[in-house]
């Protein structure tokens, strides 16, 4: 592994080994040299790891501007963050806090807002270097139990502790190998989902299937846990149950193997509760938002492509009746306030609020601080509430807003050292490939020039029904402040203008995803605020799969590509921990011939072509990502410094102690973002202004 091949790529890079593994796909046979790289717990595999560390840090501590990258994302990201307030029926409020710098937000506790906080669970006290992060918390119905999960170096495993809420005590419970789980309170214990414990040996790689529901009783060991519920028939599903707040109702989601979830419900105040099931297709998606006695309210997308509110009865859960209709646009979240309902709806990818009666008619708009993502957080024993609201040119701020009188005031407002006022968003529209127009927006310093030489920061995601909102993050200002743009595209596989659009990007539609990442570089070169010199493309996991795919598909469209923790093997991802889980996203090579030739065409670890001149690339991963797993990064990252016949670099950075990106310490996030702008920023030949 220590050799060094002398090729087009600068710097020099480490030798991979090739060994003879050929599949066959319906009688196609597609090669797979870095078969090796998959089995993350070989010498050899570490040995590359290591190797191709120490080249990409050895290229990134040269680059000159890195160290003033780094010194002013310390500054600017040295500001106290402060959450929502969160109520609980002791009385007493929650929320989380960031002083600054801290690897992971506390947890406070307030006898009343604006009263002095006190900690109640600090997470940077569970690990020396800030590696385990809390994941979710969990109290009880009287409030003196609270049980929290949390995650070691970012993996999607977690445990599940207790701790009493009136000492602060921690309790000798402890869960191991949960994932993708809560901890749903009743009686004297709480449901979680949970694994079987995996092959120690290949922990973070192994395929899960055999999701199970566990109850727990306080003061029991985990070997006495009873399975409450499981599937065998379809081990490929996630099972998660949830309780509402007075503990009469149980709901189990089973998600998984299609786009949407099945519903059941349970009447826990029989003797002996039998769960009924809500939903029969699991193309659409239904969730439990909150009951009155035996009338429950759900949210669904069953005949109601952006999303409906329906009530049913817990006697005929199969019968529902429309609350609100299907408006058109996405509606994202909803809260019960008093005797009213809070609705925010995703309006071209931004959040509009609005008031409703429980009659189902609008009473007000809520007037929010301007073009921006809210959330709020209210209860229905209270006149007022409060939200988040956030831009692109706007760090998160806390509103109170009052039911009554519809008006809002600042509750926390983030005291900054750095000044976006001579910063400005807007979005944009451009027709993709096939015509369908596509919203961007676009944030730079007022006043730009429209000369084709501004550096671009263009990002993308595409996928699982998920929606990109205006958002603030204090990593971009460096590069904003020196001249940069932030572009932000709205991609067809997103949830931003509902399932038409989601599914307009998914199996055999995929292209469409591509065909607009590119269309919106294309228009940003048109319209004269960059050119290919200038223009650095990002994306993370489903993205870093949108970055691979275009890339190779326009290697000349680019000057930098960022794939971060992306999915690059689109003919064995789903042979990975809970990869099977994308299939109705991605379709499988397994499926037919058909999705086999589909996929293959624009796989892009499949795609890299020997003698193609590639942008200076960095392909980002981490050693405990169990979610999309690293082999995915190795085998581009090997397959691209093969084929690069440029002088550009391309290079792997390997992150430790870390996973899919959830939970990251702030110490490892503010050196990954000054690693990643300083390789952006160097390639696209910007200078830091002193």
């Amino acid at each position: 592994m220590a050799a060094i091949l002398a090729g087009a790529c600068s710097p020099q890079l480490p030798q991979t080994r090739k060994c003879d593994v050929v599949d066959n796909y319906f009688g196609t046979e597609v090669a797979d040299p870095y078969r090796w790289l998959e089995d993350d717990n070989s010498q050899e595999t570490a040995e590359w790891v290591k190797a191709q560390n120490k080249v990409t840090n050895a290229y990134l501590n040269k680059i000159s501007i890195r160290p003033a990258i780094l010194k002013r994302l310390k500054e600017v990201a040295n500001y106290e963050k402060v959450g929502l307030p969160d109520r609980k029926n002791n009385g007493k409020w929650y929320f989380y806090r960031n002083s600054g710098l801290q690897n992971q937000s506390v947890l406070y506790e307030m006898d009343a807002p604006g009263q002095e906080a006190r900690v109640f669970l600090d997470p940077n006290t569970l690990s020396e270097d800030g590696t385990v992060s809390l994941k979710g918390t969990y109290f009880s119905k009287d409030c003196n139990y609270m049980a929290y999960t949390i995650s070691r170096s970012g993996s999607d495993w977690e445990e599940i502790y207790v701790m009493d809420t009136r000492t602060g005590a921690l309790l000798e419970d402890h869960i191991e190998w949960a994932k993708f789980t809560g901890a749903a309170w009743n009686g004297d214990g709480f449901y979680y989902s949970a694994y079987d414990k995996p092959d120690e040996n290949h922990t973070f790689s192994n395929v899960n299937e055999g999701h199970k529901i566990y109850y727990h009783k306080l003061g029991t060991p985990q070997s006495q846990d009873v399975i409450f519920y499981e599937n065998k028939a379809c081990p490929k599903r996630f099972y998660t149950i949830d309780v509402n707040d007075d503990e009469t109702l149980a709901f189990i989601y089973e998600d998984g193997e299609d786009i949407g979830n099945n519903l059941y419900v349970a009447d826990l105040r029989k003797e002996r509760p039998v769960f009924v099931r809500m939903t029969a297709d699991m193309k659409n998606r239904t969730a439990f938002i909150d009951n009155d006695g035996d009338k429950l309210f759900l949210s669904t997308n069953c005949g109601a492509p952006n999303n409906k509110i329906v009530t049913t009865d817990l006697k005929n859960p199969t019968v529902w009746k429309d609350l609100i209709p299907d408006a058109g646009v996405v509606l994202d979240e909803i809260n019960f306030v008093a005797d009213k309902l809070i609705l925010s709806y995703n309006k071209d990818a931004s959040t509009h609020s609005y008031l409703y009666g429980m009659d189902g008619q609008m009473i007000r708009e809520i007037a929010l601080p301007g073009i921006g993502t809210a959330s709020f957080n209210s209860r229905k024993d209270q006149t007022w509430c409060y939200y988040s609201y956030s831009s692109f040119t706007t760090p998160g701020t806390i509103y109170s807003y009052n039911i009554e009188t519809g008006e809002s005031s600042v509750y926390a407002s983030p005291k900054t050292n750095f000044d976006l006022s001579d910063f400005e968003s807007t979005q944009v529209f451009f027709p993709s490939k096939d015509g369908t127009m596509i919203p961007m927006f676009l944030t730079y310093r007022k006043g730009i020039e429209l000369n084709g030489k501004n550096p671009v920061y263009l990002y993308g995601y595409g996928g699982f029904d998920i929606s990109l909102y205006p958002s603030f993050s204090y990593s971009r200002i460096p590069f904003l402040e020196n001249g940069g743009i932030y572009a932000q595209v709205t991609l067809r596989g997103g949830g931003e203008y509902g399932e038409a659009w989601h599914l307009a990007g998914t199996k055999m539609q995929k292209q469409n995803v591509f065909d607009d990442f590119i269309g919106a570089a294309e228009w940003l070169i048109k319209e004269g605020y960059t050119s290919p010199e200038k223009l650095a493309i990002v994306g993370g996991s489903n993205g870093g799969l949108l970055v691979g795919a275009c890339m190779t598909q326009r290697p000349d469209l680019y000057a930098v590509a960022i794939p971060q923790v992306g999915v690059m093997d689109m003919l064995r991802y789903h042979k990975f921990t809970i990869g099977w889980n994308w299939a109705p996203d991605y379709g499988t090579s397994e499926d037919s011939p058909e999705m086999f030739k589909y996929l293959l065409g624009y796989s892009p670890l499949h795609n890299l072509k020997p003698g193609t001149k590639y942008p200076a690339t960095l392909v980002t991963t981490a050693d405990h990502d169990d979610r999309v797993v690293p082999a995915h990064s190795f085998k581009f990252a090997a397959t691209l410094q093969e084929c690069n016949a440029g002088s550009a670099p391309c290079l792997i950075r390997i992150d430790s102690k870390a996973g899919h990106g959830g939970g990251k310490p702030m110490a490892k996030i503010i050196e990954e973002q000054a690693d990643i702008y300083s390789f952006i920023m160097h390639n696209v030949g910007m200078k830091v202004k002193k």
